[in-house]
């Protein structure tokens, strides 16, 4: 069974986050003031030994992989940012790529959502965006993400790299992107390229030609949370905030929320899991994912929302019934797993100071348990 966690490459200094963020803005900025907001919850969370790391380090990057290694993960799928040739946080993919010893699998995950100041305010004012039509920067980025394609290490089925896309629905002319990149990839000795889709509202995954997809990530916990959600308030969320942005833009007006008395949403953490191991895949291609925990207060403070009562054990449990159902029921290798450091959300497999090793422990045994180590 390969297990294959999402990769967050937001620690280190990078100018636009100075700028945006204040000078030396991380990840660690919005961990180190995060502070406990009811009785239960599990915060600050500090990383075993005060490792604050910083990934423009490569032996950062080769104590992660080792570990990583150690722990039965087969590989990294490192979420990737490309603004039509503007990178942001491409340092630890490029270390990879550039010190070949270093012995990890691992795929891309182009996070091609806008740069927003959500994270403070209500006015979710665009950073940096996208322009999706723009058919030169197609071919631009093909050649980008081409070198490490070839690299050995990367992750190949069929002779065609996988590459996944965030939010698919976003991009209008999506089918002709994809056959171009197809074409490319043909074109440098690959048979194609084999896509999944990551993230997309419920309502949309309807709509979208699901065709142009190998595969599609259940990536919990927000994939439970969706379903649930009725078609009309999915829409709502969609068109909210899209008329809002129309209304600032053209009127000069700034609709601010009422935040006063805003209280943190708390969730089961087990009952989030008891919804995981029910599902069954929707379609062919269906791909589970598996979670450690959602903590994202750090960012958001009582804005926020968060799980509660996480702990190694019951990760391993839930984590080896999930394999089970993955071989069974979605006749599939692989799980994608929320996530080796979203420490900001409170996904990660990292030591820490309060668990030490223990979900990293976790994956091991779930994976010995049911003689799946990959």
């Amino acid at each position: 069974m390969k297990i294959i966690p999402f990769y967050l490459p937001q620690f280190h200094q990078i100018p636009e986050n100075d700028e945006w963020w204040g000078k030396g803005f991380t990840e660690w900025t919005n961990m180190k003031k995060a502070t406990k907001l009811f009785d239960s919850h599990y915060q600050p969370r500090v990383p075993l030994n005060n490792n604050y790391y910083d990934l423009s380090d490569v032996e950062v990057l080769r104590w992660q992989c080792k570990i990583a290694k150690e722990h039965g993960i087969y590989g990294f799928c490192f979420y990737h940012y490309w603004f039509n040739g503007h990178k942001l946080l491409e340092k630890p993919m490029e270390l990879l790529l550039n010190n070949p010893d270093i012995d990890i699998k691992y795929s891309v995950c182009w996070a091609n959502e806008n740069w927003n100041n959500g994270w403070v305010s209500a006015d979710n004012k665009i950073l940096i965006g996208h322009d999706f039509n723009d058919e030169n920067d197609w071919v631009d980025h093909f050649e980008y993400l081409l070198k490490f394609f070839k690299d050995p290490r990367y992750i190949i089925e069929d002779n065609k790299p996988i590459l996944t896309i965030y939010v698919p629905h976003h991009i209008s002319k999506l089918q002709a992107m994809l056959e171009l990149w197809n074409s490319l990839a043909i074109d440098n000795g690959f048979d194609g390229l084999k896509f999944i889709h990551q993230h997309v509202n419920s309502y949309l995954d309807k709509t979208m030609d699901k065709s142009l997809f190998n595969y599609g990530i259940q990536f919990q916990p927000q994939y439970i949370n969706m379903i649930n959600e009725s078609h009309f308030r999915q829409l709502m969320n969609i068109w909210i905030p899209k008329l809002t942005s129309i209304v600032q833009k053209n009127f000069g007006l700034h609709l601010k929320k009422n935040r006063k008395n805003q209280k943190v949403t708390i969730k089961s953490y087990d009952d989030a899991w008891e919804k995981i191991l029910s599902l069954k895949p929707s379609k062919k291609g269906d791909l589970p994912c598996a979670f450690v925990d959602w903590d994202n207060t750090p960012r958001k403070g009582h804005r926020g929302s968060c799980y509660v009562g996480s702990t190694p054990d019951k990760f391993e449990n839930y984590l080896s019934k999930l394999i089970i159902k993955a071989r069974d029921e979605y006749n599939t290798d692989k799980i994608f797993l929320f996530a080796w450091n979203e420490w900001a959300e409170g996904g990660y497999l990292e030591p820490d100071e309060k668990y030490k090793y223990g979900y990293l422990k976790a994956v091991k045994n779930a994976l010995e348990k049911n003689d799946a180590i990959s």
